[in-house]
């Protein structure tokens, strides 16, 4: 028998593995047509917003470590190590916490430090 915090774990999983390998269709699946994204460097009130930088996103990222998981009916909390390739970033620790209804995510709150990060954005080329 599935209970409702398994059918939390198993959307957020699918949504953490999806966005890693950078497929964004998969990510799409698991969020909810109401769907917000907030972090220090970005937010997005749809799920297109939110998985337009995927790519440019995984090509940086050598490793995920998967520290804790914490999973309830309607929320959980993943705590992870990206590893990436830019020296100047290195490993970025960050707890991303997820919000759902009815085994779909509709909000998620990335945190990390953003500082190493602002070079890095400033060097990207804006539409």
């Amino acid at each position: 028998m599935t209970t409702p915090t398994d059918a939390t774990r198993d959307t957020v999983r699918a949504y953490h593995h999806a966005r890693f390998r950078g497929d964004a269709p998969a990510a799409a699946r698991t969020l909810a047509e109401t769907f917000r994204f907030r972090s220090p460097l970005t937010a997005s009130d749809d799920a297109d917003g939110h998985l337009a930088g995927l790519d440019m996103f995984v090509s940086i990222v050598e490793r995920v470590d998967l520290i804790s998981e914490l999973y309830a009916e309607d929320r959980a909390t993943l705590v992870y190590d990206v590893h990436t390739t830019i020296p100047t970033v290195g490993v970025q620790h960050t707890a991303e916490h997820f919000r759902l209804s009815e085994a779909r995510i509709t909000d998620i709150h990335l945190i990390f430090d953003a500082g190493p990060w602002h070079a890095v954005m400033r060097a990207i080329p804006q539409p």
